[in-house]
């Protein structure tokens, strides 16, 4: 790049034109979908959402946790239990879920949500129902599952797109200190 120094992360050293190295939209979304997820308290898997309408404006934002007004403190955590009340399974509200839950004003139907995990039968149900047209999804590894396959068994009969993201950039790093760091260009004379 002649010389120039550029990342993902920062500004290119030469402020006379563009930054190529910039997010594009669906790692900007996706990006959200992750940072989202990082809410999560769930020790054990950490999944947000991000939905996004046809003006690239971000709609609603979810990750999963407990439902609202339900101490996190006392309900359960668990993966596995002899009794099924005793995990977090019947408690938990999808990243999905709470991304619709979430939304501003605006409608999705007619959206896309990014999602870091395939969404599984009953998020799919309600995606469906809330007229999302797109699922943007990171990960199916759950992929044979009898949830994920009536998931997308409901998706194609629905007429609802579902597509892997392929990520341009395997880590993004948000680096708080960035802003105080970066030279600004001279003003012009």
């Amino acid at each position: 790049m002649n010389g120039e120094q550029s990342t993902v992360n920062g500004a290119s050293s030469n402020y006379s034109k563009k930054r190529e190295d910039y997010l594009e939209w669906p790692e900007y979304f996706m990006s959200v979908a992750f940072l989202a997820a990082q809410r999560s308290k769930d020790p054990s898997s950490q999944v947000g959402a991000c939905i996004v309408n046809t003006e690239n404006k971000i709609v609603g934002v979810g990750y999963n946790g407990m439902p609202n007004g339900c101490d996190d403190d006392v309900l359960p955590w668990a993966r596995t239990a002899e009794d099924k009340l005793d995990t977090k399974y019947p408690y938990v509200c999808h990243a999905e879920l709470n991304a619709i839950m979430n939304k501003n004003s605006a409608d999705v139907k007619g959206c896309t949500m990014y999602v870091a995990l395939f969404p599984c039968n009953e998020c799919a149900k309600l995606i469906i129902q809330a007229g999302i047209r797109e699922v943007v999804y990171m990960s199916d590894k759950y992929h044979g599952n009898p949830e994920m396959k009536a998931s997308r068994h409901m998706f194609d009969l629905a007429g609802i797109k579902y597509t892997k993201f392929i990520p341009k950039h395997r880590r993004i790093v948000i680096d708080f200190d960035s802003i105080n760091n970066s030279r600004q260009s001279p003003k012009p004379q």
